[in-house]
């Protein structure tokens, strides 16, 4: 195994986590600068009150993105299985 095949590989996991945690990472992200909005809005400085819709938007996109994730996952783990042999070489 040389460096460059090592180094390969570590790409497409990190490449397949980032992807894996985008769409829950980007919907925590959308709604806690709704409510961010909306507690500038209405001068509500409740720190707790960020939370609970943050929690929801992750939970509804684990529910819509989990058969992509999953899609994502298998093939990257189909990928390390078909190569075992050529990795061993």
């Amino acid at each position: 195994m040389t460096p460059e095949f090592v180094t390969g590989i570590f790409i497409e996991a990190l490449k397949t986590a980032i992807f894996l945690a985008a769409p829950c990472l980007l919907a925590g992200l959308v709604a806690g600068v709704l409510v961010s909005m909306f507690q500038t809005a209405t001068q509500i400085n409740e720190m707790t009150l960020v939370f609970i819709p943050k929690m929801i938007a992750v939970v509804v996109a684990l529910l819509v993105f989990i058969p992509w994730m999953l899609q994502i996952i298998i093939g990257f783990t189909q990928n390390l299985f078909i190569n075992i042999p050529s990795y061993i070489r």
